[in-house]
């Protein structure tokens, strides 16, 4: 069944609370300010497979598995599996109906309402950007794992204003350089996980491991705070189980690229069932034979000879008497370096955009190159990176860590508000009689699902800094922890007070249709255009 194709329309809130239709573009000029949808599926594939494998799996996980040991650990992570499901299952349906730029935050301002679609756009749109600055400061630490000879400044320099210029290109160049580099970081941990089969069976220096270090020293990790060994190691779980939703952020990245993908009927859908795959695979897989191979009391998890040192799979490598592999895998960290920022900008850059296209930011954000490039926001966006160089002053470094962990919660909030946009969404559709089964893309459970994630997300968003409360209060801890807490509910109360909407939109407010008819006129041409395609498109196709 496809549904009417209602009138594309933008609304503005008048002091009335009611969405009044205000005046377009003319066509000529809102098509040449569109960016362009060049994404293939192979891109999108692979971007939602291996597109959030990045130092949250490579060195992330060694605190789990030292402060809740390897079956904390693997408990942890399981579970914030389910709520990171949960969250993408709530965004494929909405972005494969509505498959536009920035969806979610497109989805927060029209489900919701303008302001909090506002406030979770500029929070996540500063974390990307500040997530930037970090891999641009991590590259040339990783590269002392080699050598200190090149100052790290210098490699600051190299890197920014190559993925500077490297988000210039069209969409579909950034599709192809992420394409390539993905399918190196999926190989390179499915090749780990054989690897790391294989020395448990007995093919390293340590003879077969079995289930050793489980045995001793243990399964439940040192734990935190307390002195009670039952309360600590309760404790360490939570942190764990904080760090695991910390490494599970970019999940949502399908949802930035909806609105540059090639048939995203059919692209997206596929995206999103993968993400299952994904932390099966790739992080609980990983983990579970890092946690048979590594004990949690292993001292080079707390090495500081190099950024790397401590990284897991590293020391997985090391211990089993492997002497290139270590070299190798650095390798593979730094290219996923380099593709985790590459990915920073292009992130940062469409949600400015998408806020702009919305009239939440000013209007020269929508200046796209010929290409469909939306060069003023990748430009902007790239600037943040010269807050690397803090990282080189004395005394900068903590103040770029302090403001690290100000937009670190931002990905939190856009998982709270993909859910509760989705909820909204559900009762729309209900309330304009129309049937979630006539949906390109129906998510599985909902809305259970869906009021799940908001729970738990609303929970982990109050509990993630409970660690400056115990032993003893710390000031500084609290305000790093709960600031963007606080800069959230800032923006949300500006943008209410800015656009003078309600509170939340009335059901018969919400915008389903704008974005909606171009992509349905699209659809009927879906089996024309993979007829076409040609025999390395298809293959490509098939494995990703």
């Amino acid at each position: 069944m496809k549904l009417n194709q209602p009138q594309v329309h933008s609304f503005q809130v008048d002091s009335n609370d009611t969405p009044t239709t205000i005046s377009t573009l003319d066509d000529d000029q809102e098509k040449q300010q569109d960016v362009k949808r060049e994404l293939k599926k192979r891109h999108i594939s692979m971007i939602a497979l291996g597109g959030t494998i990045g130092t949250g799996l490579f060195l992330g996980i060694a605190r789990p598995l030292i402060i809740a040991g390897p079956i904390g650990a693997l408990i942890a992570y399981l579970f914030m599996g389910t709520v990171v499901f949960s969250v993408t299952q709530s965004l494929g349906e909405m972005c494969t109906f509505i498959p536009v730029t920035a969806s979610f935050t497109v989805f927060a301002q029209r489900f919701l309402s303008p302001a909090f679609g506002a406030a979770n756009g500029y929070m996540y749109w500063f974390s990307w950007a500040m997530t930037f600055a970090l891999e641009l400061s991590v590259v040339g630490q990783i590269i002392q794992f080699w050598t200190m000879a090149v100052p790290l400044a210098a490699w600051i320099s190299i890197v920014w204003v190559l993925l500077t210029i490297s988000n210039l290109f069209p969409v579909r160049i950034y599709g192809e350089i992420e394409f390539w580099i993905a399918s190196v970081k999926v190989l390179a941990i499915l090749g780990f996980i054989i690897y790391g089969i294989c020395i448990i069976c007995g093919a390293g220096v340590t003879g077969p491991v079995g289930f050793r270090y489980w045995k001793n020293p243990g399964p439940w990790g040192m734990g935190i705070i307390s002195s009670n060994v039952n309360e600590a190691r309760f404790f360490g779980w939570v942190s764990s189980l904080i760090n695991a939703a910390f490494t599970f952020q970019g999940t949502e990245l399908v949802g930035i690229t909806a609105g540059e993908v090639q048939e995203p009927r059919k692209t997206v859908p596929k995206a999103i069932k993968k993400v299952v795959f994904r932390i099966l695979v790739f992080y609980i897989g990983s983990l579970l034979v890092i946690g048979l191979l590594v004990p949690y009391n292993d001292p080079k998890l707390q090495s500081n000879d190099s950024y790397v040192s401590s990284s897991p799979f590293i020391i997985t490598i090391q211990n089993a008497g492997t002497k290139i592999l270590p070299h190798i895998f650095n390798a593979v960290i730094l290219i996923t370096i380099i593709s985790a920022g590459n990915s920073n900008v292009y992130i940062g850059s469409r949600i400015l955009y998408g806020l702009a296209k919305n009239k939440a930011a000013p209007k020269f954000f929508t200046n796209t190159s010929k290409a469909g490039v939306p060069y003023v926001t990748v430009l902007f966006t790239s600037m943040f990176g010269s807050l690397a160089y803090m990282e080189t002053t004395t005394g900068g470094d903590k103040a770029f860590t302090w403001l690290l962990n100000i937009v670190g919660v931002a990905g939190f909030f856009a998982w709270l508000l993909i859910s509760c946009s989705h909820i909204r969404f559900m009762k729309a559709l209900k309330q304009r009689g129309i049937s979630r089964n006539d949906l390109p893309y129906k998510a599985m459970l909902m809305p259970w699902l869906a009021y799940y994630a908001v729970f738990f997300m609303v929970i982990i968003i109050v509990i993630q800094g409970f660690t400056s409360f115990a032993p003893k209060f710390k000031v500084a801890n609290f305000f790093a922890a709960y600031i963007s807490v606080f800069l959230f509910i800032i923006f949300w109360v500006a943008f209410q007070i800015w656009f003078k909407c309600r509170l939340v939109w009335k059901l018969q407010d919400v915008d389903l249709d704008t974005d909606r008819r171009d992509i349905e006129e699209e659809v009927w041409s879906d089996d024309v255009e993979d007829k076409n395609k040609n025999w390395w498109d298809r293959f490509w196709n098939y494995v990703a």
